[in-house]
């Protein structure tokens, strides 16, 4: 059975820097991120000098994305106020959320989400 994971940019970027903690996602996953990661990735590659690397990276990775709605908006909007403090951006509340709502685990490195429920952490 292939395990699900919706992958936030962080994972998604240290997959493609061939990190080793990453290496057990890369295969016989299934894939779920929304086009504003693969936003994000445009904007890291941007600041990396690597911008001729973005239309293959959308086209590689936009078959993963998946809609959200209006309510989703919305619970990420609340969720981000719940976590104020930690200052998660939109972008990452929307994902938490759509992995919840998508019964699968919010894959990430980030410090903001260490220790936090129906989250795979790696760094």
């Amino acid at each position: 059975m292939t395990k699900s994971f919706f992958f936030d940019t962080y994972a998604l970027i240290e997959i493609g820097k061939d990190n080793d903690n990453y290496k057990l996602y890369k295969k016989n996953i299934k894939i779920l991120v929304t086009m504003l990661n693969l936003m994000e990735i445009a904007y890291f590659l941007i600041r990396e000098n690597k911008e001729g690397e973005i239309e293959e990276i959308f086209n590689k990775l936009s078959r993963f994305a998946i809609p959200y709605t209006k309510k989703i908006l919305i619970d990420a909007a609340k969720m981000k106020y719940q976590y104020k403090k930690a200052r998660l951006s939109y972008i990452d509340c929307i994902g938490y959320i759509l992995a919840k709502n998508h019964k699968v685990k919010f894959l990430t490195g980030d410090e903001k989400f260490k220790g936090m429920e129906n989250v795979e952490f790696v760094k």
